[in-house]
């Protein structure tokens, strides 16, 4: 995962910020103003269509009053009234007379009442009723026999819970509202009946919107009229008192009424937010345009500066990063961009081809180095063993001891023909062993009775290249130190293959019988210091290590160290396969 802090450092974040920065801001405020008037266009709205309700409703009551006057005026000044309390049978042609009169009178008075289509009287003694209706109180007989029906099961209901001095709604069995008003003198019930819908007629000039409307509901808030529509919308009718409130579940919708002081209904009126928002001002209706229009330039705008400013950073950012990881080949594409652009890509291509060329060249000086290095590092002999190989020689001579002279020189042969003759800085171990037996031939033949020597090596492994002298520079160190006239000096060398992470690799190890290492040469063996002290000592040594870090960098490892009961000992790790210098040597272990 990625630190953050990079990330928020970064010219593409500082960017983001500065451009959001700016622009949120203005989004917000330009967004606030339009909430605002979208508002206050709301409570303007609410408040005229409040205003115009109650207007109706008072002229809908005032009309209620005029028909409730009339209908006291007649239960206390008509007396024929007084003749329908009693049976009919008293008296039925006084009977029948009063109630003529009295159905004349309500014929004449009717059409004076707009908001009335029937006054009715109802006998409670004699279960008589006397209906008289408007003209067009129903356009058809069967509609005028419905309402004669329903206000034939009204006066048999009972009446129960009737307020004299308001209006009631009446539900019929197909779902029409009817308001009505009962007066009641003596056993004598004075009322007038009334259909919502025509209440509702003045309302029909109000603009509502196509989908908003005006109805009137009971109580409990059920509609009279557009119950579909209340139904389909979600609308809640439950408006709050001198406010509005917003409902609906698919389009919105501005809900507000006024009851009715003369009954038990509401006036009610719901007006689609859609409708509302057309009423805004145009400067506000721009400055909601401009809020979209803001959103969508800042999406373009960003979307402008990634393609011609952050892209073209991203990319260079991207290879100086490959760059800084070590991949020496991340050059930059041509792509379309700016002229800056194009120049420090050129630029940056060019910079990175004369690195590599550089890089070249100066790791061609170091493997040249190395070379010359390692050159050097084979070539150092000990002077002192040509010496004393030619005295050797010289001695035998002298005593005439021509075998041995023979073999010697024989040895000598093969040990400076193995010296000179490979040019490769890798050997096989069959080959590093060869010259080591014959190196230590010639030693014994120099200490007779003095120095014997065991080499075991897996035959598997005989094949696997090793670096040259190796193991004859360490057995030359053994002699050089613990061969004494004392004692007999035993070498032993062992070779075998053993499991590494990378694959196979060689484990060899050379004991020796003599004194073993001092303290101090471990101390500094053991910390990589150097060791080869004033005089020269220990050069052999230093040589190994210098060679196989230049060989195998970290892949390989040497230690020295003493054995338990005595002489010294040392171990060397070498991967089965490596490549040096021109060659590739593989082993063939398995």
């Amino acid at each position: 995962m990625r630190p953050i802090w990079p990330l928020l450092n970064s010219l593409r974040f500082k960017f983001t910020v500065a451009i959001l920065f700016v622009m949120i801001p203005l989004i917000v405020l330009m967004w606030i103003n339009s909430r605002y008037s979208v508002e206050v266009v709301r409570n303007q709205v609410a408040g005229s269509n409040t205003n115009l309700l109650s207007l109706y409703m008072n002229q809908i009551d005032s009309n209620l009053a005029d028909v409730d006057n009339f209908l006291f005026n007649l239960s206390e000044i008509n007396t024929d009234l007084l003749q329908l309390e009693y049976p009919k049978g008293n008296n039925e042609l006084q009977y029948d007379l009063a109630r003529l009169r009295l159905y004349n009178g309500l014929k004449g008075s009717i059409e004076h009442y707009k908001n009335a289509d029937v006054f009715f009287i109802y006998s409670e003694t004699n279960q008589d009723e006397l209906l008289v209706g408007r003209v067009d109180y129903g356009d058809t007989f069967e509609q005028r026999n419905a309402i004669q029906g329903e206000i034939h099961k009204l006066l048999r209901s009972n009446l129960p819970g009737v307020n004299y001095a308001k209006w009631h709604v009446w539900k019929s069995e197909n779902g029409e509202f009817y308001l009505f008003h009962l007066v009641k003198t003596g056993s004598v019930y004075v009322g007038a009946w009334v259909k919502a819908d025509r209440l509702m007629m003045p309302l029909q000039l109000m603009d509502f919107g196509e989908e908003g409307g005006a109805l009137l509901a009971t109580l409990n808030m059920e509609p009279m009229e557009l119950g579909g529509k209340v139904a389909s919308e979600g609308i809640d009718l439950a408006y709050p008192a001198e406010s509005f409130k917003l409902t609906g579940k698919k389009d919105t919708f501005l809900v507000m009424g006024e009851p009715s002081q003369r009954g038990d209904f509401h006036l009610i009126a719901f007006i689609p937010e859609s409708a509302i928002l057309q009423k805004l001002p145009y400067l506000q209706r721009i400055s909601s345009v401009i809020t979209l229009g803001a959103c969508f330039f800042l999406f373009l705008f960003i979307l402008y500066m990634r393609k011609v400013f952050l892209l073209p950073i991203q990319r260079i950012v991207s290879a100086m990063r490959k760059l800084k990881e070590g991949n020496w080949q991340s050059y930059l594409k041509h792509n379309p961009s700016s002229t800056e652009f194009r120049i420090m890509n050129d630029t940056y291509n060019s910079m990175i081809a004369e690195i590599m060329n550089l890089k070249i060249y100066v790791y061609e000086e170091q493997l040249n180095f190395q070379k010359a290095e390692m050159k050097h590092l084979q070539m150092q002999i000990n002077p002192h063993f040509f010496l004393n190989s030619l005295n050797i020689i010289y001695n035998l001579a002298v005593v005439k001891d021509f075998a041995i002279i023979q073999e010697m020189t024989k040895c000598l042969v093969a040990y400076f023909r193995f010296m000179f003759r490979n040019d490769s800085y890798f050997v096989t171990l069959h080959d590093e062993l060869a010259h080591t037996r014959n190196y230590l031939r010639i030693q014994q033949l120099r200490f007779p009775d003095y120095l014997t020597y065991r080499i075991v090596v897996d035959e598997d492994i005989l094949s696997c290249g090793i670096p040259q002298l190796i193991i004859q520079t360490i057995v030359e160190n053994s002699i050089k130190y613990a061969v004494t006239l004392d004692e007999v000096l035993h070498i032993d060398i062992h070779a075998t293959a053993v499991p590494h992470p990378d694959g196979t690799a060689v484990l060899i190890r050379i004991g020796d019988s003599g004194p073993g290492f001092p303290e101090d040469v471990l101390e500094k063996l053991a910390g990589d210091l150097e060791a080869i002290s004033d005089d020269g000592e220990n050069v052999g040594i230093w040589n190994i290590k210098r060679r196989l870090k230049l060989l195998y960098r970290s892949s390989s490892s040497i230690t020295f160290g003493n054995q338990p009961e005595k002489g010294a000992i040392v171990s060397l790790l070498l991967p089965a396969e490596t490549k040096g210098g021109n060659s590739f040597v593989s082993c063939t272990a398995s």
